[in-house]
């Protein structure tokens, strides 16, 4: 996992929490605030605010998404949902079923097929900046996306659950594809659409601070960071901007440099700049 995101902070800070990442990735169970305080020589308050200035999250938070990792890389092998379970470190089934379904976004058995079990409703149409593909899972909507081609955003779809159950939205689902077209075409109104959001707890926290953010408003990069409590995290703010699959709902084109040019955008810079002129007061 890392700490690749992090950018600025002091070298040796970086360097200690570098370090403290290997030991919570290589230990069998998470280790304590206590523990990691003693490897590092600190106060537990001086590292939960080192380790949080680096990475953008706490010592816990960096363990629960590594655990959620080497769960999915897990259950993809060939083993039991139980072995899988104790090999990413769950110490028991009820810890491993509380956190797995938020971390998957599905039923574990139904992750390890792929999607299998899973009833995803979409549609594609056609809006004012060209393709949208909309789908949903019974939490909510959990794809917005946005291209030239409806075959590419629908093939997109089949790669994230390759064995869901893909069937075209009916009349109910209808209008809910409306509505998102609606945020699209007007995206100063805003929106209740329920949503299905899934990500690691740091994305999640980014893509929660980016839909705090007024439509007619941009922030940097290095904004959004410091929004979050994660001043030196503001390469992994940008990478969880480009990992969200829910176009306009979560506002990351709402995000600048710091110049205020448009970098880039998961669904091309021109519906960027699209989007923010049709929200410029």
């Amino acid at each position: 996992m890392g700490i690749q995101g992090a950018s600025g902070g002091e070298p040796r800070h970086l360097e200690l929490v570098a370090g403290l990442c290997r030991v919570i990735e290589q230990a069998e169970t998470p280790p304590t605030l206590a523990e990691l305080a003693a490897e590092a020589g600190m106060s537990r308050y001086h590292l939960q605010r080192v380790f949080k200035s680096v990475t953008g999250i706490s010592p816990a938070a960096y363990a629960r998404s590594h655990r959620h990792q080497r769960l999915s890389q897990a259950l993809r092998g060939h083993g039991s949902v139980t072995d899988a379970a104790y090999a990413a470190g769950y110490e028991s089934s009820s810890q491993f079923y509380r956190e797995a379904g938020q971390a998957l976004g599905m039923n574990p058995k139904n992750y390890q097929r792929e999607g299998a079990n899973v009833v995803i409703r979409f549609a594609v149409g056609q809006c004012s900046l060209g393709a949208i593909l909309v789908a949903a899972s019974n939490k909510g909507i959990c794809a917005i996306a946005l291209g030239d081609d409806p075959q590419v955003l629908l093939d997109e779809l089949q790669g994230q659950f390759r064995q869901a159950e893909l069937i075209g939205g009916d009349a109910d689902f209808e209008q809910q594809v409306a509505a998102v077209v609606g945020l699209v075409e007007q995206p100063r109104l805003g929106h209740d659409l329920p949503l299905d959001i899934r990500g690691t707890a740091f994305q999640q926290r980014v893509w929660q601070a980016l839909r705090t953010i007024p439509p007619g408003q941009t922030v940097s990069y290095r904004d959004l960071a410091c929004k979050i409590g994660a001043p030196s995290a503001v390469r992994a703010v940008a990478g969880a901007c480009a990992a969200n699959r829910l176009a306009v709902a979560i506002p990351c084109h709402r995000v600048v440099r710091t110049d205020g040019g448009l970098s880039g955008y998961r669904w091309g810079v021109a519906r960027k700049r699209a989007l923010l002129m049709r929200e410029a007061p």
